[in-house]
């Protein structure tokens, strides 16, 4: 059948993956960094996708495609819902299950130069897809909530940015799903004081920013909160 459906200029898509967040049938997927529409079928021609998309690549077309097919999309949802679900139970993998960490005090000024750096992590684990939505650790806590690459890209940022925070990382790029329901659960379920934002350059990593951002709006929370902008040459861009 002819019908209105979205077409994708992967030319223009910056694989910021907010249309696959937006698109509530799960039409859209991120495929070697760039959006897809992955079944026509899962398509109702809405486009709830458009407005989400930063750079315009989502449009209108006409054109024979396959009929809308709501039960087939209900049962996609399904199926992706008992994913998630298994991805993120505290109990499925013995490493994900959330713990406190204490480190021994730093060693003093004078010791010797060739000892490492100690961890300043206070918590496991720090994958937001992990993350238990209630833990002791949040109460009172100063949230970091940071792009997977940061921590690689800027040298010291266990002292600039982990210590004295309580640290959850992701990849909007990477991960197909909506961090703003997750954070916004954490946000809304603890005693929060305050959220640092940290992100690279690049334009994909502005989704992990606009999610913390939805969430802080949702959680109904009036919580301090800042961005810092990390360059791929690991310079702070600004804060």
């Amino acid at each position: 059948m002819k019908r209105k459906i979205i077409t994708i200029d992967e030319s223009k898509c910056n694989g910021c993956g907010l249309c696959a967040n937006a698109c509530h049938e799960g039409a859209i997927g991120m495929v070697n960094g760039k959006a897809k529409l992955l079944r026509d079928d899962y398509c109702d021609g809405l486009g709830d996708c458009l407005p989400a998309c930063p750079t315009d690549a989502i449009t209108f077309e006409e054109r024979e495609a396959a009929e809308y097919d709501a039960e087939a999309v209900a049962a996609h949802k399904i199926a992706k819902a008992s994913r998630e679900q298994a991805a993120t139970a505290p109990h499925s993998c013995p490493g994900s299950m959330a713990k406190a960490i204490n480190h021994a005090p730093a060693a003093a000024e004078d010791s010797v130069a060739a000892e490492p750096a100690a961890s300043q992590l206070s918590q496991w684990p720090v994958q937001i897809k992990l993350a238990p939505t209630r833990a002791p650790y949040f109460q009172g806590a100063d949230l970091l909530i940071a792009a997977d690459c940061t921590a690689y890209a800027y040298g010291d940022f266990h002292n600039r940015f982990i210590k004295n925070k309580i640290t959850l990382i992701g990849c909007p790029k990477l991960d197909d799903i909506d961090y703003s329901e997750k954070l916004t659960e954490i946000i809304k379920n603890n005693d929060i004081k305050s959220v640092t934002i940290v992100r690279m350059e690049v334009p994909c990593c502005g989704g992990i920013e606009m999610a913390a951002k939805q969430a802080l709006q949702d959680s109904g929370k009036f919580i301090p909160w800042h961005v810092v902008v990390v360059s791929t040459d690991g310079q702070i861009l600004s804060e």
